[in-house]
């Protein structure tokens, strides 16, 4: 590659130069000089040097010049040439690296994404306290996403002249300026009319890499004229399926996709992207018809596979015979009692100042004193606390490691087993609970800290230590000197020597965020400081820098162990200073002329970034640089670039010594300094899509996706190591393949503490040859590195197991991962490099989740751009999709405790939606590549054949009937009297004082009453203006547009008494007129009214100015208030000619948002009150409350109907009344003890959730529910079980019976066909597997099992009423349990559609269908709802066994998606469980696309959480893949009258712009 480095190489830039640059890469990587402000400075600088490169655009110039060094992926020479100084920000980059993402991202530049939009108010974030806030200048042109060439870090790839800046001002504006319309303008929850800052945002982002030679499409078009139009939230905006000429001009386009929409326009762009097949599709699949069995994935035949022959174990070098001390201890005690005076640590604090220097004798008396105190002055009752072999726990800051060396060995002198762990800051550390975990299976009662420590410890009101969450209740122990007891002369403690009990344990967190403890004995801790002595060659009295944490892994191995072995000064750098002064430690390097230093590779690299003006630093004294984490994959350049610059000031390169290690294993390696006889380093160039199939192939051509790895040196002295495959048996693996590395020696670890079973599988493995031989008699210790070895017997590590992610049958390396997402760009973006890649598990497979920390001032734009080129720089280098890459604010992950991100506790809060991110980009359709095959239409079975398979199957036909009604003719007056007037006339005659209704106000006092006389002569007087004010004749229809009441069951009786035709409409919501106005209109329009009968209030309000701005009021037919209308008698009450003679028209809003009237002749309406009289055992002594809506269906025959016809006295509850009383439906019931009474789903809701907690004092007020027999909730949908059973439960301490809950069923084309009643048995419910309803089947299933769905029967079938269960295509019947179209036949069906345009000929056969096999002879009425029947072991009144109806769903609202059926319930029902701040949902399709729509019931902060957990959850339970999640606040969902969700107006409202959103994604 080195071909590739840039022509412009041989013209050096100044040293001062380079340097200065250097500092102001640092000063905008950690976000303390604006981008503008850089960009000026550097101009600058480079000013100076322009004559020295002709021609050239400066800015282009530096950023060539930083690619250039090339790596080599030959053997290096010893004395490679010293390179170009690397002024850049280095961070865990591999030049190699960079190059490659520029590549990848060149090839991507066509593909145009959309982007997310969000509310303005959430782009002012909740982490205040990271936010620096923009610079007010840079809204100026050149702070668009992409425009200025210096912006990119793009090689020699992109020399381009200079770009015009977008001609698009209004959004230049936007993107950087405050977000001053944040929440304060939405007041009471209403949306700002000022359309939401996506608006502004949607253009520029909406291309994911801009073509910078034109200007982007502007998809906000036609938006501006319409900015101010919706300052309303629609409640039914429009209503569709009706005459054109009502429609509003929103609405008018070619399907319904209103043009001025910028969400189409997005939705259109998504679609853009989603029809490039990301890969071919795969051709094996599983499928049985009934079960949706995942996709089996194969693996691809030509994936790589190893060649090499099988590796033999590789022997490290013995380890030497020498005179070596028996244990640690007696190093200790002769170096402390014949050495006292050597230095032994040296501890600084933040200033860098020398604090303390502990000697070797200090080191020695003062761990005596602690053993001596730990062992004799502890007591509890009089027995010692402690007693060796016991757990202590060791708490110290990391700044005090003086103290941490004495309470260390202070514990082993004592024969206690120390427990390093970090000190605890609050009850809600990152994985603090897990520490807990590690402390109680350790059952460690005491912990050892200092006196300052102890006084920063989070303390409860009695002044001890909290007891942190998940911890055991712990004894604190200050070991200053003052609180400890000299030993006594004769005192000695016991030096054993080196053996197989513990030492020490070390915590350890896994992959899945638990932690453990790994044991090490003291043999071990012996054997590994002989062989780091040996590898590294310390020699006595040496000095070492360490800047790692001496609490555990090398940092403790190095500078508190080995370094007591060989009378080692360790100068002990905190992470405080190098937090402060990045060069600490490279200065106290030079001060102590130290031998050795242990870093990290984020030291070397921050110690580049801040080295400018150290002219007098000097490391010639280091003969050993010890890289802890050199097995990772940034090290390698963090290495190459410290060379460049420190090679000038004494570092040899052959110093640097990479070593690789684990908790378990210890030093698995480490690189020799070649003083000692070690081979040259070497570093391989491997091919990414080899590493993902386990084979090493070393890449020659394809430089883009290649890993580039250095040597971690060799294997540790005395030690054996081997490679064996990751999976099932521990086969050796090839030499060409990577496998996990095991090490067999006697320095690695013993025990995971306490956990006998993975201990076994981790620490006793014995490697097998391919023949199943077992490859030595010692067992093996696993290390967790993934790896090989390579020429010259070193070792490579190419990723870790904790960072495994296997995808599909690939595996990648979270850490590769976070190399290619930190090489796009990410000084301008990613606050502090702060990455955490890891795999959550959706639909059985691994899918890679991406989390960020963002600058804080980076703008929307920024963020959707950047996301989407890591997006593609992954997909290309790693052929791998990222499931979900999410940004969080600037300083809100969960951080480990020395700096970098608590990974386990990140995925944990992504899971559980508490992550709060800023930007979501989730990409399930490229990575979800295991769905079921979309199901295949089969070519129908014939009706015939149906019928006759049922019947070889031992099955009946689907169909059921309610009671026959000849036989319940009684003797009243049914027969007489076919017309409701003369009921009511015959009843004024008869029982004229007999009350019929009584309505109740919110405050439960009776406003309004009427016996049979008063209804009568109210309805005479409405009859007699109708025909002498209004001149109506018969056959006229009127509107009655009243609130529920008196007035409007007078209304209606008066139109049927002088022949008119009633309408009923619920009267206009007054706060409301713009979005309900309309509808009342077009009721009126559209059932030809001649008339609208209404009160006075209602009559000035329809005439009112605020009206006028929606209906002009000369449109109006005569409107006629019956407040005052005389007493005049109608000459003679009208009587029909025939019963088929129309009574009246039932005007309803489908919740598909279809306008549909229904005629009900006089025999219709006559059948069906005494259907219900019949069902419900309705007689003139009963009393019933009804709270129900009375303008359509079956609250309005019982509202108006079914008293006058039965005579029973009707309580009437309005439901807008409830409103301010909640219990006062209740309170009717208990009140005039109903035996019976009706409510709708939404009056059930509102008792459930505002009086839940209120049980208590209803009783108190004397509330008994135990009268009731049957309480049925009318409803058109599949009965809604979780909310009749919570209602039931809650309302059972009131005295509801447990099964008095019923439900009814009825439609459009019959306003009853089921009603549970007061006789017959109680409802069942049964549990069918969800997976086969979407292939219209219904399989029964045990409750509680996978994918099972509860559904109730929806009452009882009415008496006279016939069901038939028919194939919704061929129209045959269906067997039984078949899932199949309800057909009712009944005498009170309705006689059709009541619409103005001749469209009945669509529905016609929606009234007078017939089967086409079996009996074609009756006459059927498709009710357009999916259901079946079910005959149970019941019995009913007759005595027949009872066939139960169950309704599944409409089937106008069904969702065909991948060639099955699915209904929105079910899909709503798995988002609501998804996250507790979910109050509702809602789906509709979009071309294809599912869109799910989520009210957010929490802080507009957390709503991006729900993104992820929205699209895992269905395609988890229903296999789909959701397209866009809509976020909005609560009550934006639509819902009718009956509580019903209005889903197509909410689908119209989306694509208009209406919804004011919190947030849209668009999933990719």
């Amino acid at each position: 590659m080195a071909e590739r480095g840039c022509p412009l190489e041989a013209v050096p830039l100044p040293a001062e130069v380079r340097e200065s640059l250097a500092e102001l890469e640092l000063e905008l990587s950690e976000g303390d000089i604006t981008q503008k402000g850089y960009e000026k400075k550097r101009a600058k600088l480079l000013a100076r040097c322009v004559p020295l490169i002709q021609g050239v655009d400066p800015s282009l110039q530096v950023e060539n010049r930083i690619l250039g060094p090339a790596q080599a992926s030959a053997p290096v020479p010893k004395q490679p040439k010293p390179r170009p100084s690397n002024a850049r920000d280095e961070r865990f980059r591999s030049d190699v690296h960079t190059e490659a993402v520029q590549a990848a991202l060149a090839k991507y530049k066509e593909r145009k994404m959309p982007m997310p939009s969000k509310r303005r108010s959430v782009l002012t974030h909740a982490s205040v306290e990271a936010y620096t806030p923009p610079d007010t200048s840079s809204a100026s042109e050149d702070e668009g996403s992409l425009q200025r060439p210096g912006r990119l870090a793009s090689a020699p790839l992109q020399s381009r002249p200079s770009v015009e800046p977008w001609p698009e001002p209004a959004i230049q504006g936007s993107s950087t300026s405050s977000s001053a319309s944040s929440t304060s303008s939405h007041p009471g929850g209403q949306p700002a009319a000022t359309p939401s800052a996506a608006a502004a945002l949607a253009s520029p982002a909406a291309l994911t890499h801009v073509d910078l030679h034109s200007a982007p499409p502007d998809v906000t078009t036609g938006l501006v004229q319409h900015q101010h139009a919706y300052c309303e939230r629609p409640q039914m905006t429009s209503v569709r399926g009706v005459p054109r000429g009502c429609r509003g001009s929103v609405l008018e386009t070619a399907g319904g996709v209103p043009v001025s929409s910028r969400v189409s326009s997005k939705i259109q762009q998504l679609l853009n992207t989603l029809k490039r097949p990301k890969r071919p599709p795969l051709k094996e699949f599983f499928v049985d018809d009934l079960e949706e069995l995942l996709e089996v994935q194969q693996p691809d035949p030509n994936q790589p596979k190893p060649e090499g022959s099988q590796m033999a174990v590789l022997r490290g070098e013995p380890l030497a015979e020498g005179s070596w001390p028996p244990s640690l201890l007696a190093a200790l005690q002769q170096w402390g009692t014949t050495q006292p005076k050597a230095p032994c640590l040296t501890a600084l604090d933040t200033a860098g100042k020398a604090v303390y220097t502990l000697t070797y004798g200090k080191l020695w008396s003062r761990s005596l004193k602690l053993a001596y105190t730990l062992l004799n002055k502890l007591t509890n009752k009089n027995e010692p606390l402690l007693k060796p072999g016991d757990r202590v726990a060791l708490v110290f800051p990391n700044s005090d490691p003086v103290m941490f060396m004495v309470a260390f060995y202070g514990c082993l002198l004592a024969e206690l087993v120390p427990v390093p762990i970090e000190v605890p800051l609050t009850r809600k550390d990152a994985g603090s609970q897990q520490v807990g975990f590690l402390l109680g299976s350790c059952g460690i009662s005491l912990a050892l800290t200092t006196d300052a420590c102890q006084k920063g410890l989070p303390k409860a009101q009695t002044g001890e230590v909290v007891t942190f969450k998940g911890w055991p209740p712990l004894t604190w122990l200050v070991i200053d000197g003052k609180h400890l007891t000299k030993p006594p002369k004769d005192w000695h403690p016991a030096l054993q020597d080196a053996g197989p009990r513990t030492a020490y344990i070390e915590y350890k967190t896994s992959k899945e965020g638990s932690t453990v403890g790994v044991a090490v004995s003291h043999a071990s801790l012996l054997a590994q400081c002989q062989s780091l002595t040996q590898a590294c060659g310390y020699s006595e009295a040496e000095t070492l820098t360490n800047v790692l944490d001496f609490k555990r892994d090398a940092g403790l191995w190095h500078g508190v162990l080995t370094s007591i072995l060989n009378r080692i000064h360790v100068v002990s750098i905190p992470y405080a200073l190098m937090k402060a002064n990045p060069l600490s430690w490279i200065q106290k390097v030079c001060v102590y002329k130290a031998q050795a230093a242990l870093v990290k590779s984020r030291d070397m690299h921050w110690s580049l970034l801040a080295q400018r003006g150290q002219r007098d630093v000097s490391l010639s004294s280091l003969r050993l640089l010890i890289v802890a984490d050199g097995a990772n994959p940034w090290s390698i350049s963090s290495c190459d670039a410290f060379l460049n610059v420190f090679q000038a000031r004494g570092l040899r390169p052959e110093v640097i010594c990479p070593c690789a290690s684990s908790p378990e294993a210890l030093t698995v390696a480490i690189r020799r300094p070649p003083d000692m006889g070690g081979p040259p380093p070497r570093r391989a160039v491997l091919s990414m899509s080899g590493l993902s199939h386990g084979v090493i192939r070393v890449d020659a051509e394809e430089k883009l996706s290649v890993l580039t790895v250095q040597d971690v040196g060799q294997v540790m002295p005395g030690a054996n190591v081997c490679v064996v495959k990751m999976e099932g048996t521990p086969h050796l693996c090839k030499t060409d393949e990577v496998g996990e590395i095991c090490v067999d020696s006697s320095a690695t670890a013993t025990a995971y503490y306490g956990l006998l079973g993975i201990t076994k599988n981790v620490f006793e493995t014995v490697p097998v040859t391919a023949g199943g031989a077992p490859v030595s008699d010692r067992p093996f210790t696993r290390t967790g590195l993934l790896g090989f070895i390579g020429p010259d017997d070193l070792v490579f590590v190419v990723g870790k197991l904790d960072g495994l992610m296997v995808v599909g049958f690939r595996r990648h390396n979270a850490d590769d991962v976070v190399a290619t997402a930190l090489a796009v760009e990410p000084m301008k973006f990613v606050y502090r490099g702060r990455i955490a890649v890891f795999s959550v598990t959706v639909l059985h497979d691994d899918r890679i989740v991406l989390v960020a920390e963002q600058r804080p001032d980076a703008s929307e734009e920024d963020s959707f751009q950047w996301m989407s080129r890591v997006l593609q720089a992954i997909d290309s280098i790693h052929q791998v999709g990222v499931y979900c890459l999410a940004l969080v604010p600037a300083n809100t992950l969960p951080k480990a405790p020395l700096g970098g991100i608590h990974v386990s506790e990140t995925k944990q809060r992504f899971l559980e939606g508490m992550l709060h991110p800023c930007n979501v980009l989730m990409c399930p359709h490229t990575c979800v590549t295991n769905l079921p095959k979309p199901r295949q239409k089969q070519p129908e079975v014939g009706p015939a054949s149906m019928i006759v398979g049922n019947l070889v199957a031992g099955k009946r036909i689907a169909q059921a009937s309610g009671r026959e009604l000849s036989h319940l003719e009684d003797s009243d007056q049914a027969r007489k009297f076919l017309f409701l007037p003369d009921v009511l006339q015959w009843r004024a005659h008869t029982t004229p004082e007999h009350p019929l209704f009584l309505l109740l106000n919110a405050k439960g006092t009776v406003t309004s009453t009427a016996t049979c006389i008063q209804l009568h002569k109210k309805a005479e007087r409405v009859a007699a203006a109708l025909t002498e004010k209004a001149r109506l004749s018969a056959g006229a229809h009127v509107a009655l547009v009243y609130p529920p009441g008196v007035d409007l069951i007078a209304a209606f009786y008066g139109c049927l008494y002088c022949g008119c035709v009633p309408v009923t409409v619920r009267p206009p919501h007054p706060q409301n007129l713009a979005t309900t106005l309309p509808t009342v209109k077009m009721i009126v329009e559209v059932s030809k009214s001649a008339c609208v009968l209404t009160t006075q209030a209602i009559m000035r309000l329809l005439r009112s100015k605020e009206a006028a701005a929606t209906v002009d009021a000369r449109t109006w037919p005569t409107i006629l208030d019956t407040d005052d209308i005389p007493k005049k008698k109608v000459a003679s009450i009208f009587r029909p000619p025939s019963p088929d003679v129309l009574a009246y028209l039932d005007f309803s809003v489908s919740t598909t948002g279809i306008l549909a009237g229904v005629k009900m002749s006089h025999a219709a309406t006559s059948a069906l009150c005494r259907s219900i009289k019949l069902q419900c055992e309705l007689y003139p002594s009963r009393q019933i409350a009804i709270c129900l809506d009375p303008y359509c269906g079956l609250g309005f025959a019982l509202w108006c109907l079914c008293s006058v016809y039965s005579g029973h006295q009707s309580v009437l509850v309005p439901p807008p009344e409830l409103e301010t009383n909640v219990s006062l439906w209740l309170w009717a019931v208990s009140q005039y003890k109903a035996r019976v009474t009706f409510c709708s789903y939404s009056v059930m809701e509102m008792c459930a959730r505002g009086l839940g907690a209120q049980t208590a004092a209803l009783r108190m007020k004397g509330v008994n529910l135990s009268c009731v027999r049957t309480c049925m909730v009318v409803a058109e949908e599949r009965p809604r079980i979780a909310l009749t059973q919570s209602f039931s439960k809650l309302f059972r301490d009131l005295g509801l019976p447990a099964r008095a809950v019923s439900t009814t069923f009825g439609c459009r084309v019959n306003v009853a066909i089921c009603l549970q009643g007061t006789a017959g048995p109680d409802p069942t419910t049964v549990y069918v597997d969800m997976r086969a309803l979407r292939h219209d089947r219904v399989r029964l299933v045990e409750r509680g099992s996978p994918h099972s769905l509860p559904l109730t029967e929806s009452g009882k079938i009415l008496p006279g009423v016939k069901v038939i269960i028919a194939h919704t295509e061929t129209r045959g019947p269906l067997g039984d349990s078949h899932l199949g179209e309800i057909w009712v036949s009944s005498p009170h069906n309705a006689t059709g559609y009541y619409t103005v345009y001749g469209e009945e000929g669509l529905h016609a056969d929606h009234f007078s269908a017939r089967l086409s096999f079996g009996d074609t002879q009756t006459v059927w009425a498709r009710t357009g709802f999916l259901g079946f029947l079910r005959r149970t072991e019941l019995t009913d009144a007759s005595g027949e066994r009872h066939d139960a109806l169950y309704v599944v769903g409409s089937l106008d609202e069904t969702l065909e998606l991948r060639g099955m059926r699915y209904h929105p319930i079910d899909i709503e029902t798995s988002v609501i469980r998804a996250h507790r701040s979910i109050a509702e949902c809602a789906v509709f399709t979009w071309t294809n696309l599912l869109v799910v729509v989520v009210e957010l019931d929490g802080l507009e902060q957390d709503a991006l959480d729900l993104v992820a957990l929205v699209t895992n959850v269905v395609l988890e339970e229903h296999h789909l893949v959701v397209g866009v999640v809509v976020i909005v606040d609560p009550g934006v969902i639509p819902i009718n009258s009956r509580g019903e969700k209005q889903r197509m107006h909410l689908r119209d409202g989306f694509l208009a712009d209406q919804l004011d959103p919190i947030y849209v994604a668009y999933n990719m």
